[in-house]
């Protein structure tokens, strides 16, 4: 039981596994659903999110209440969690009486919800996010990078991969540029399977992407990703190949950059060179 005495404690709430089973709250493959119930490494990703004592931490499908626990114990002095499973709703409420005026729930679809229009700067984003909507949620919050202090976010293994790959790896690609190119990125920690109720099929990594000041070069961002599409569309061709509707050669080489090369030889600031020489 926590300390009453401690900064942050709650008030008394149940285990989990209880709250689960009385509110039948089984989760759901077609939201993407798998609860993280070890609360050692939901207090874990809550100390990573950094000081979150001012602003606001948004967290999305707290199903629940296992992390939101977690972040309301380290100090999150405002919560609005993002949840569109109406059965969270009364357990989420538990939580919500344990923690007076510091938890928000917001039922809803966390693809139409805006996060900045819920919350309070500075905000960070703390989850482990729904797998089937994860990257989708990321670029839709990257359309506006400026609007978050930091994120640190549980993804699939595999799209921790991508956000992270280097040039020449095989995970590199569209994406990796993308987030590369707006934020800064590190894997924190990897989570078992066994970690979960039910348990996944894959590992999943906790990461940390903190948004840059600037981008990391200059670009037009809808250029840019003219420029990755077509390159990766065609990635085992060579860049004068799967550009040729952009420029092809001559672009290439008006950009300093050999023709026989492939998308993922290309740091993300070769990338960018590209999109600024087809600016307008």
């Amino acid at each position: 039981m926590s300390d009453p005495d401690r900064p942050g404690a709650p008030g008394v709430l149940p285990p989990l596994r209880e709250v689960i089973a009385r509110h039948g709250l089984g989760a759901r493959k077609a939201l993407g659903q798998h609860f993280l119930l070890d609360l050692n490494l939901t207090r874990r990703i809550a100390r990573a999110a950094g000081p979150i004592g001012e602003g606001t931490v948004i967290e999305i499908g707290p199903g629940p209440g296992g992390l939101t626990r977690a972040l309301l114990e380290c100090g999150a002095g405002r919560l609005v969690a993002i949840e569109r499973d109406e059965r969270c709703r009364a357990a989420l409420a538990e939580v919500e009486a344990a923690f007076p005026g510091r938890l928000e729930v917001v039922m809803g679809d966390a693809l139409a919800v805006d996060p900045a229009t819920v919350s309070t700067a500075p905000r960070r984003i703390v989850a482990n996010l729904p797998y089937n909507i994860s990257t989708a949620l990321l670029l839709r919050w990257l359309e506006r990078p400026g609007d978050y202090a930091g994120m640190v976010l549980m993804f699939q293994k595999e799209v921790a991969d991508r956000l992270l790959a280097r040039p020449g790896d095989p995970d590199y690609g569209r994406l990796t540029v993308l987030v590369q190119w707006l934020c800064r990125v590190r894997r924190l920690f990897d989570v078992p399977a066994s970690a979960f109720v039910p348990p996944p099929k894959v590992t999943s990594s906790v990461v940390e992407i903190v948004p840059r000041d600037a981008p990391l070069a200059p670009a037009d961002r809808p250029t840019l990703e003219r420029v990755t599409q077509a390159a990766f569309g065609q990635r085992r061709k060579m860049l004068r190949a799967s550009l040729r509707p952009l420029g092809g050669e001559a672009l290439l080489v008006a950009c300093g950059i050999d023709p026989t090369r492939r998308a993922e030889e290309l740091s993300v600031e070769d990338f960018a060179r590209l999109a600024r020489h087809l600016s307008p």
